[in-house]
Formats: structure tokens, sequence, C-alpha cells
């Protein structure tokens, strides 16, 4: 099992490590020849894309000016998983990469001093997850709810969606010890054959 996690801005390293801790074989894309290389590698077992926190104004410009806006997007339509966290879950929403059938309001929940920890219900993975919130985002809508399903609500609002192969999250699981996120993730990984 192979899982590119986008390097360009973020905390793209933490989601290595929680990935290498349960035994996937990653690479970090910076560039369009990592994502091609990634793409070309034929070790099997499936592959999956990880879309960090960070500033998604900044990762959307980047992935732009670097082409890779319009060939994640393709792979992700295509069918190939994808666990986008903060401003990942921003980019899946209608306004940058568009895959997601989700409506999402920027720092939802306050600037920088808004940050908080929670603990959670996420569906279908478990009870007591910690969530870590970072001038974080949440979901303001699910526009196809027979495609979107909404899987965690925080103060009545959602925080984590999966659509088909896509998840997607409010909060930070890759600042915690649980893994339990990126293991369902893994999963997702392997049951999609991408």
């Amino acid at each position: 099992m192979r899982i590119a996690v986008m390097a360009l801005q973020g905390a793209f390293i933490e989601h290595v490590q929680r990935l290498k801790e349960l035994g996937a074989d990653t690479c970090e894309i910076r560039q369009l020849a990592d994502w091609k290389q990634f793409l070309s590698a034929t070790d099997g077992g499936g592959r999956g894309l990880v879309l960090p926190g960070g500033e998604s104004t900044v990762q959307a410009l980047l992935m732009q000016s670097l082409g890779l806006s319009v060939p994640l997007r393709e792979a992700i339509v295509g069918g190939m998983p994808v666990f986008a966290t903060c401003a990942g879950m921003i980019m899946l929403a209608d306004t940058h990469l568009s895959t997601m059938q989700i409506r999402v309001r920027r720092n939802a929940f306050g600037r920088q001093l808004g940050s908080f920890r929670t603990t959670g219900t996420v569906e279908g993975i478990g009870t007591d997850i910690p969530m870590t919130f970072i001038r974080a985002p949440y979901i303001e809508e699910v526009n196809d709810t027979t495609m979107c399903q909404p899987l965690a609500h925080i103060e009545g609002h959602i925080v984590a969606a999966r659509q088909q192969w896509q998840l997607a999250t409010a909060f930070h699981p890759e600042l915690d010890a649980d893994k339990r996120l990126h293991s369902y993730f893994m999963r997702m990984v392997g049951e999609a054959h991408y």
C-alpha cells in the first residue's frame, strides 16, 4: 500500500509519521514529477492521497502553479481514496478541487485563539476520538446526502464526512497519538484497489 502525502505546506510530516507507524509506504509530493512517479509505481496494494492541514489558499495557489490541481482532481474523481484534514477539507469543497458535495465555512471556530481540543464520536470509527481544532473550518452544508454522509458533529456542526472514497475532517488527527482515523483511511485504500 502506497500513500502520497501532499507536502507543499502545513502539517504533512505528522501524517507521514502516523501512516508509517501503521506500516504504509509513503511518499511526499512537492512537484508534478513526484506525483507522476507515485502514479507510475507498480508495487500493488492500492494507492491513496492525503491532503494535510495548513493554509488552504497557499496550498491551492501552489498546487495550481505547480500543475498539480488538475491531475489530483482527476485521480480523486477517478476513485483514488483521499484523506483531507482541516485545510485539506477546504480543498475538497466546492471552492477548490470541488470533488466533495460539501460547503465549508473557513475559520468557523475562530482564529488561532479559538483553537481547542476535545474528544468525540466518529461514525464507523469509534468513540472518544481526540480532535484537535486549529483555526478550524466546519461543514456548513452537505449538498447531496445520498452521496456524502456526515460522520461527526461538534457543537452542532459537521466536522467529519465521507463521500465514497473521500474522507474529510475539520480537525487534525495527525497531531494525536490515536491512529484510528488513519487506520480507517488505510482500509479505504485497501478496499478501493486504485
